[in-house]
């Protein structure tokens, strides 16, 4: 019988998803590979079986479908394991976890199950995602570069959590121009769980003010409720300086690119602002097209922190010393916790 690993102790293992290619894309452990024990096909023939005729028919087709492959699985799982040792799992850690550690070990080498499977380790990322840290926001209008300064603070060893990274997004209508396709919002949660767990909590962690919506993709209602309760910094950079970023961010898409994502603001933006922008864009004034927006989100911003009242400090940011400014944040924000 394989050994039975609890899904809180996955740190380092190899990990195979023997679930569909469908389930699998959906959501996954994060770092496992997929080798379906059943496809997707396989999966709605035996689910059809199991309505008409009962689970003994039902699991006596999957045999039918599979047991002609079992060799080529576990040349699959041979090849894609090598040295290691693997973990599988299947949603509930039953039938195809247990058939493919089977295999595995009938061919006399040494394997793991997630007990529980997925399900088990979903429950675990929800549970962990209400693990209390010890958190920093940094806040500030659009064009700041407050991602910018996340990879700053890593670089100089803080804690830092890159939300937008996560979630292939970046939170404007414009959030998701040169990304590529965010992930179901089980998978972020995986994601932002695999990171949230293994935070120092008695240190701080670092990350960007969000809407709880970043694109497509929401942030657990744990999480966002520590953000917004959390000690937060805003981040001052003159507008000039702000228009000149968004500039070099955004200004060499397709104009027809930034029009269908102007498009999107056309309610809040209001007929007059929307019609000046993409006139803008159509003749080419990229630079008055990016003044309009940044009017917008600098009065969204200022809407969203009216109710704020965790504001503890400001800083001026100077890119010439950014490395100088990174230092004085680090040692601001602990002065503030």
């Amino acid at each position: 019988m394989p050994e039975k690993i609890s899904p809180e102790n996955l740190e380092k293992q190899f990990t195979i998803d023997v679930r569909s290619e469908g389930e699998f894309a959906h959501a996954h452990v994060p770092g496992a590979i997929n080798i379906p024990l059943l496809n997707d096909e396989n999966r709605k023939i035996i689910g059809t079986t199991y309505k008409q005729l009962g689970r003994e028919a039902a699991v006596a087709k999957g045999f039918e479908l599979v047991g002609p492959n079992f060799a080529n699985f576990f040349r699959e799982l041979r090849e894609k394991s090598g040295d290691k040792t693997p973990v599988f799992y299947c949603w509930r850690g039953g039938l195809r976890s247990a058939i493919s550690a089977t295999i595995y070990e009938w061919g006399g080498l040494p394997c793991k199950v997630i007990s529980g499977g997925y399900k088990a380790y979903r429950r675990n990322v929800l549970k962990g995602l209400q693990r209390k840290l010890n958190l920093h926001v940094l806040s500030g209008y659009t064009g700041v570069g407050k991602t910018e300064i996340l990879k700053l603070l890593k670089l100089k060893g803080a804690q830092v959590i890159d939300l937008e990274n996560l979630a292939n997004h970046k939170g404007s209508a414009l959030g998701g121009l040169g990304m590529p396709a965010q992930f179901s919002n089980e998978m972020f949660e995986n994601m932002l769980y695999e990171l949230w767990k293994n935070m120092n909590a008695s240190d701080l962690v670092f990350l960007e003010n969000e809407s709880r919506k970043i694109g497509s993709n929401i942030l657990p209602e744990s999480v966002w409720l520590q953000m917004e309760n959390s000690p937060l910094t805003d981040i001052i950079l003159n507008k000039p300086i702000r228009l000149q970023r968004i500039l070099k961010e955004y200004g060499a898409f397709p104009k027809e690119d930034l029009a269908a994502c102007t498009v999107k603001l056309k309610k809040r933006l209001g007929g007059l602002n929307l019609k000046n922008a993409l006139e803008a864009l159509e003749s080419g004034n990229i630079s008055a097209w990016a003044g309009i927006l940044m009017e917008y989100y600098d009065g969204t911003y200022l809407h969203g922190r009216k109710d704020k009242t965790q504001v503890n400090n400001s800083m001026e940011w100077d890119w010439n010393q950014a490395e100088t400014c990174s230092a004085k944040l680090m040692e601001l924000a602990k002065s503030i916790h």
